[in-house]
Formats: structure tokens, sequence, C-alpha cells
């Protein structure tokens, strides 16, 4: 399967009638594998940040994370795999394989653990899969 069907099948599934806003695949050198029609354009700073908060959990709890010019407040995740943020009504969950990090970005009615859920699981099957 190519990435963008990692992306347009598991990552952009339906989870009781919700789908992500939006979602991508970046490689751990920060190069975009695949997006979304709706994933915003990341700056490298907002890759390098989040990169960074792999390496040392806890970098982006001072600024937020930040996707697409957006501030997320950065809400409990799992260090050095997972990190999540909230923003309004919505969020995101970013996970960290391997090889890759897999973005997803929700509004309501999705909720953020319809969001963990579709992102952690794809992520958990590359990990598993040696990805």
């Amino acid at each position: 399967m190519s990435w963008q069907g990692y992306v347009d099948d598991h990552l952009m599934c339906d989870v009781e009638g919700h789908t992500l806003t939006s979602a991508a695949i970046y490689g751990l050198d920060g190069s975009l594998w695949a997006k979304s029609e709706k994933f915003p354009e990341l700056k490298s700073e907002e890759i390098t940040a989040v990169l960074e908060d792999f390496i040392t959990p806890g970098h982006l709890a001072p600024t937020g994370l930040h996707l697409g010019g957006s501030k997320y407040m950065v809400i409990q995740g799992e260090p050095g795999a997972v990190i999540r943020g909230k923003k309004g009504p919505g969020g995101a969950c970013i996970k960290k394989t391997g090889q890759c990090v897999l973005f997803g970005i929700y509004d309501e009615p999705m909720n953020p653990g319809q969001c963990n859920l579709v992102v952690e699981r794809l992520g958990d099957y590359l990990i598993d899969n040696g990805f």
C-alpha cells in the first residue's frame, strides 16, 4: 500500500460516523510522505519542534504545539511516542514510529478518544511491521 493509501484508508477512516479533519505522514527527516487534502502546510520549525519533543519530552509545553500556524495546548501524551494537543473543540494527535510521524487533526463532532484511536492504532501497526 502507498503512504497516501494509509492516509486515505486508515487515518481518514470513518469512526462512528466521524472522520479526522485532516491527516498526514512525515518521515523522521521532516519530509512529507502523504497528506489529506485539508492538512495544513507545516513550517520546517513546526516539524522540528515536534521531532524535538519526541527526543526531549516536554519541549513543546512552554510554547505549545504549532501546526500550520495554529497553536494547540499540549496535553497528556506518552513521552517519546505520542503528543496530544487541544484547541477549542478540536485537537491533534501525533504518533511517532521507527521511521515516520503520523499526524491527525480533528474537530467536533469527533472526540479526542476517537482521534487518538485512529492515529495510534495505525502507528502501532506500522511499528509492529518495522516502520
